[in-house]
């Protein structure tokens, strides 16, 4: 990867944290998991007043998390898959890092557990 592109990836993973690390956006985003809402069905289903939902789907949207399609007077948002798919490429880079370690933590038990038994073996060779 290039030192511009992992900027790029960088700058797009942090604007999304930053975006969902608030918790009315972070709502928003798991009611629109189900399917497209407009700014109406998400207020009433947050309890919050249209002008607070409004600036937090501004946000989700400026972050490229959302995309609104208008419809007559109505604005329709809907959650944008490639973000998740960032995300997602980005946890399974630590997940495999994860993977490896405990790959030869089990590696090293495997081996400790041989010795121990070797040493057992021997300890009660000598004994009988």
């Amino acid at each position: 990867m290039t030192s511009i592109f992992l900027f790029g990836y960088a700058k797009s993973m942090k604007t999304l944290w930053t975006a969902l690390t608030e918790p009315n956006r972070l709502h928003i985003v798991e009611l629109l998991r189900d399917g497209p809402l407009t700014v109406g069905e998400i207020t009433e289903r947050l309890g919050l007043q249209q002008p607070q939902v409004s600036k937090h789907l501004k946000v989700l949207s400026e972050a490229d998390i959302v995309e609104v399609q208008p419809q007559a007077n109505r604005r329709i948002y809907k959650l944008r898959r490639e973000p998740f798919q960032e995300l997602e490429a980005w946890l399974h880079s630590f997940r495999r890092l994860w993977e490896e370690r405990f790959d030869r933590l089990d590696d090293y038990l495997l081996e400790m557990q041989a010795t121990e038994q070797h040493t057992s073996n021997r300890i009660e060779d000598n004994n009988v």
